[in-house]
């Protein structure tokens, strides 16, 4: 990423040609083993105070990569460099203190959340683990934090299963500022949350932010979420980054046909623009990340595939400041579809 005037310094994170493949049984030929590659070579920066989204179907790869960062799993090769250290060479007891800096919200906002625990003494815990505080000043401190997102001290002697799925997410991530963390991972907050709530989690999010100075991770599998918080994406298919720009130019010209594809997937309340501006839909399920496809991965779902993307594997490369894109063909899709349709019609 040479035309990134950037200093390094200001990169918080930073991820080099990081793998994560998975061991699975073949059970047609007994115990001999085939490799998942759920993350396959990722290189990447996330700039201090910036909020870096990852978008991308289900099995593409996203959870696999936060919990590879988180060191919830162990990397299969490459590195990855946060705050200024690779944190795949830290020691069990040195990367406890690096969590620190280093949060997670999770997926569902009731499975993440001890049941057996009173709302207090989940969010007082991090802060009890790390010695940070305790008697009136831990009291504070988590009244304090459930004030910031939206609740208020007569929850904190309730248990999880007495609140809607909204509130149990604002308390996961009242957990996750307890440590007053430098990087958060927001693992699609939203996604099991109702409609009318994911709104007021995502604005929730926002403030806290700014307020925090804090750097997010946000994944989610579609686009309208992370285009509400994000001010980089990257789009990945099959353990890969096809796609990586800022969210202005993702939306407004998108390169990879995948991105296009996700694009075209964002329902449309009237159906006249919907006709007018559909040019395909994503059809097919996505490929097994045990046996890819040869050549580009997408090129199997792709409506503008010729016969080099089936033989030769596109690399991720800067097509214009700050947009890099991993596509033989990235400026011509669009005009090769209408040309191909026209050519039909005649």
């Amino acid at each position: 990423m040479s035309s990134e005037e950037v200093k390094d310094s200001e990169y918080i994170l930073e991820v080099k040609n990081l793998k994560k493949y998975f061991d699975v049984d073949n059970p047609l030929f007994g115990k001999s083993k085939q490799q998942l590659k759920a993350v396959d070579d990722l290189n990447f920066r996330v700039k201090e105070n910036e909020v870096f989204g990852i978008v991308g179907e289900s099995g593409s790869g996203k959870s696999t990569l936060a919990n590879v960062i988180m060191r919830l799993l162990e990397p299969t090769s490459g590195s990855i460099n946060f705050n200024g250290e690779n944190i795949e060479e830290l020691s069990e007891g040195e990367m406890r203190k690096k969590r620190m800096e280093l949060q997670m919200i999770f997926q569902d906002p009731y499975s993440s959340l001890n049941p057996r625990m009173k709302v207090f003494d989940i969010i007082a815990e991090p802060l009890r683990t790390h010695n940070i505080a305790k008697g009136k000043e831990l009291e504070k401190i988590v009244y304090n934090l459930l004030e910031e997102v939206g609740l208020n001290e007569s929850h904190a002697n309730r248990y999880p299963h007495e609140f809607s799925g909204g509130q149990r997410q604002r308390i996961g991530i009242a957990r996750a500022l307890a440590l007053k963390p430098k990087l958060v991972i927001c693992d699609e907050p939203v996604s099991a949350l109702d409609v009318s709530v994911q709104a007021q989690i995502l604005n929730l999010l926002k403030r806290l932010q700014r307020e925090y100075g804090l750097t997010y991770i946000f994944i989610a599998h579609g686009l309208p979420s992370v285009k509400h918080v994000s001010d980089r994406i990257a789009v990945m298919y099959l353990g890969k980054i096809v796609e990586l720009t800022t969210k202005e130019k993702l939306f407004e010209e998108p390169k990879h046909p995948y991105t296009e594809g996700l694009l075209q997937a964002v329902p449309i309340p009237d159906p006249k623009v919907r006709e007018e501006e559909r040019t395909f839909t994503l059809e097919g399920d996505m490929p097994s990340a045990i046996n890819p496809p040869k050549g580009c991965y997408f090129h199997t779902r792709c409506p503008y595939a010729q016969k080099k993307c089936k033989a030769v594997e596109p690399q991720l490369e800067e097509i214009a400041p700050d947009h890099y894109v991993a596509c033989h063909f990235p400026l011509e899709a669009k005009d090769f579809l209408k040309k191909e349709n026209e050519n039909k019609e005649s």
